[in-house]
């Protein structure tokens, strides 16, 4: 029977209440101001205009999920990306609103200062530490200026206070409880999130993980609980702390591939089937392109090993000098180099060696892996060639050339083996951007590759191709793909040439699945790294912890008005000092009791 009145009885923490609307107020107030770009705002508001414009873009930094995040706020607010990002301390529009480009970073700054007061209880300390704890994160400076605009740190924080919180509520709770594996998997989704935003998330990840191995360690060797608790609770942890934010890692990449669907500046640094997925760029060209390589094709190959710029098998009319500057000679024939740009030069001709035609038959003959072909020259009709002669830049491998006939004792060596490294059966068809291909000189059994060296003036700064022994080469620079294909109809040199410009289309799909995007974009996220330098911002780590050099965030033109970011000095002296007299005291008490002195008990933690 319902008993009247009702009556809730509540407990409210007015520390936690008083601490978290400080740090709303400190966090939050005034936030559009500055109206103007600060900081690193000029590049985190780059990948915002991205997103809301859903274009495709790298950032090497890290992963997606922390510029989703911003974008969220940037969505929310109406903002539609037309802004140029292109200097600190540009106004911003009245079109553009500001706050709530900044306000989710600021959240999650505001929500830091009760999080370290939770936490700090949940280690077991007092509530005056707590209250200590989070008065020294309400007045950092440098986490005040972080988190009031469009940056990460303050999100990365958040994030990883929310993953240590969440897991020491799970192992605080009494063990009878199965409501606490909820926050069990809170730790979890924390901690693919600190990894989401910024690598440098992994970092905690690994530390909690290695708290938790200890826990766990124990837990299997306590012998009050029965084994089948033991095995079910163990496999909660795995499941909570390495299957979900695995998975949930590849979730962030997974919407972010597909929000930007569209081409964009930073598509030459993805393969040729990547690029072709995207709307635009790369997939107007090769949309109806025939997806079987035969011979007659007209092709351009791109090689693999191109990074980050990518480039292109290309020959033009000059030869090689006689004689180089060391006085070595060469053959003197046409060069043939790798050319970064899209240029008719790049285009080549599969030929059947038993056939004169360059021309399609009707129906297509494929060609197929083990196969043995010419590539002609599309704008000299110059045979690619190999032989016994050093390589210009490169003289441990042989040269690269397009065959010219001087009547000497050097015969054409012309004929090339297909070998299509990540074919599924021995008899594979060449396919067009699916297909990475080694051409493998049948005379030498030397490979194309592309050396990575830049010629000197005679060769147009342009990159060096060679051919080298495949035990000698790395196999990451042997393949080329077919990026633009045409079906070549005209036998005559100058309809030929003509025909380069008017591809044949025959409507093919090829997608390829978001698991290869997805290996492809984080091997490049690791790989493809911005050149660093030097500027007048820079700073050593120890500069951090003595707080000796500051930075400028944000200047204003006329009133002289500025941000710095630059530590607290008591919060940071009293951090150095602790952390130094810890040490300290943790070198003292171990020799102490290597004397047989024990100052703390052996269960002490």
């Amino acid at each position: 029977m319902l008993q009247l009145p009702l009556v809730v009885t509540a407990q409210v923490d007015l520390v936690l209440v008083l601490v978290s609307l400080l740090a709303l107020w400190t966090r939050l107030s005034h936030l559009s101001y500055p109206n103007a770009v600060v900081f690193d705002e000029v590049y985190y508001g780059q990948f915002v205009s991205l997103y809301m414009k859903r274009v495709f873009f790298i950032d090497d930094s890290g992963p997606p999920l922390g510029h989703m995040i911003l974008a969220l706020g940037a969505y929310l607010g109406g903002f539609d990306g037309n802004f140029v990002w292109n200097r600190i301390g540009a106004e911003y529009p009245s079109g553009v609103t500001v706050w709530s480009l900044r306000v989710l970073p600021a959240l999650c700054g505001s929500l830091c200062v009760p999080l370290v007061y939770l936490l700090t209880l949940e280690m077991r300390f007092s509530h005056l530490s707590a209250l200590g704890a989070a008065v020294l994160l309400l007045l950092e400076n440098s986490l005040i200026v972080q988190s009031r605009f469009m940056l990460l740190e303050s999100v990365l924080i958040f994030f990883v206070l929310l993953a240590f919180f969440s897991y020491l509520r799970f192992h605080n709770a009494p063990t009878s409880s199965w409501f606490r594996y909820i926050w069990l998997l809170l730790c979890g989704i924390s901690c693919a999130a600190a990894v989401g935003v910024k690598y440098m998330g992994v970092f905690s990840y690994l530390l909690l993980l290695g708290v938790a191995f200890l826990h766990t360690w124990n837990l299997i060797g306590d012998r009050t609980i029965s084994h089948l608790s033991v095995c079910v609770q163990c496999v909660c942890r795995v499941v909570c702390l390495l299957v979900v934010p695995v998975l949930l890692y590849v979730f962030w990449f997974y919407i972010h591939l597909s929000l930007l669907n569209r081409s964009g500046p930073h598509d030459q640094l993805m393969s040729s089937a990547f690029q072709a997925s995207l709307q635009g760029g790369l997939s107007r060209i090769t949309q109806g392109q025939p997806l079987e390589v035969a011979y007659g094709s007209q092709v351009t190959l791109r090689s693999a090993a191109s990074q980050p710029i990518p480039c292109w098998l290309h020959s033009h009319k000059a030869n090689y000098p006689i004689r180089y500057e060391n006085g070595r000679g060469s053959s003197h024939q046409q060069q043939v180099t790798c050319y970064p740009f899209k240029d008719v030069n790049n285009w080549w001709i599969i030929k059947h060696p038993g056939r004169q035609e360059l021309v399609v038959d009707t129906p297509p003959q494929p060609v197929r892996h083990g196969d043995v072909i010419q590539l002609v020259h599309g704008m000299t009709s110059r045979f690619l060639n190999s032989h016994d002669v050093a390589a210009p830049m490169s003289p441990h491998a042989q040269e690269v050339s397009g065959y010219v006939d001087f009547n000497v004792s050097m015969p054409a060596q012309n004929l090339w083996k297909v070998d299509i490294a990540n074919r599924e059966a021995e008899s594979e068809v060449w396919k067009t951007i699916l297909s990475e291909v080694r051409l493998v000189h049948v005379n030498t059994s030397a490979v194309v590759k592309l050396s990575g060296v830049s010629l000197p003036d005679w060769g147009f700064r342009q990159l060096e191709v060679v051919a080298e022994k495949l035990f000698k080469a790395h196999s990451s620079s042997l393949g080329w793909n077919v990026e633009e294909h045409r079906y070549g109809t005209s036998q005559e040199q100058k309809e030929r040439e003509a025909e380069l410009h008017s591809p044949t289309h025959i409507d093919v799909d090829r997608k390829i699945s978001f698991w290869a995007k997805f290996v492809e974009l984080q091997w490049k996220m690791l790989t493809v790294k911005q050149e660093e330098s030097e500027h007048k911002y820079s700073s050593a780590p120890l500069e951090w912890i003595t707080m000796e050099t500051n930075i400028a965030y944000w200047l204003h033109a006329t009133t002289n008005a500025q941000i710095h970011l630059i530590g607290n000095p008591v919060s940071w002296g009293v951090a150095n000092l602790s952390l130094l007299a810890y040490q300290l005291l943790a070198v003292v008490y171990l020799l102490r009791r290597r004397r047989g002195l024990k100052d703390l008990p052996d269960g002490t933690h």
